[in-house]
């Protein structure tokens, strides 16, 4: 098995699926890994060289941030909104939606299972 990141990536998939195993990386930065590293993303893991899974390593850890650096960074990030009091800080304190959704109706990921009003009295 191949180790990005330190992430085991699958060895049965193609280069282009297996790289988004990685956290931070997608569909679209796992093509330009492929084509940066000049390799066809058609290609199984398995059928790799050591060669070129080291030229991929290098193109991830050189260019990229991800794993456990990203997920660092995006803590970091809503603690600073937290900290703040801005509105968007708020929200996340809340456990409320962030980007204006509405919460009338909808909205349960964020504010969790529904929770019934005591003493209410069905019609």
């Amino acid at each position: 098995m191949a180790r990005i990141s330190g992430v085991n990536i699958p060895s049965g998939k193609r280069i282009e699926v297996a790289l988004t195993y990685v956290y931070g990386i997608g569909a679209t930065r796992a093509k330009q890994i492929c084509k940066d590293a000049s390799l066809d993303a058609n290609k199984r893991v398995n059928s790799l060289t050591e060669d070129e899974l080291s030229k991929i390593r290098d193109i991830v850890e050189k260019n990229y941030t991800v794993e456990g650096d990203l997920r660092r960074e995006i803590t970091v990030n809503l603690k600073r909104l937290i900290d703040l009091g801005c509105y968007r800080g708020l929200r996340h304190r809340k456990g409320l939606p962030v980007r204006g959704q509405r919460t009338n109706t909808n909205a349960r990921t964020r504010k969790g299972k529904s929770a019934p009003i005591a003493g209410k009295k069905k019609a």
